[in-house]
């Protein structure tokens, strides 16, 4: 699956979870799938949790969130002395 095909399994729709991205449209945001990688949860434990996920699905949040942090900028800001 190419990235174009991954990052297409995100959406976003103000009346599904609030506009939040989700996956594939389901009621599972990005943002859920992350915070439970961080919290140690395997892969295979968010399978088996949730059933309508792919494999797939967990590449493309991953995806996301690096094509995110790849575009985030730092700028310096003047203090004015």
């Amino acid at each position: 699956m190419n990235t174009k095909q991954l990052l297409d399994r995100i959406t976003i729709n103000p009346e599904v979870m609030v506009g939040k991205p989700t996956i594939r449209g389901l009621r599972i945001t990005v943002e859920q799938i992350l915070k439970a990688l961080a919290g140690g949860i395997t892969t295979q434990e968010l399978l088996e949790d949730y059933p309508e996920l792919e494999p797939e699905d967990i590449q493309a949040v991953l995806l996301y969130a690096a094509e995110l942090a790849g575009e985030e900028q730092v700028f310096e800001v003047g203090t004015g002395a």
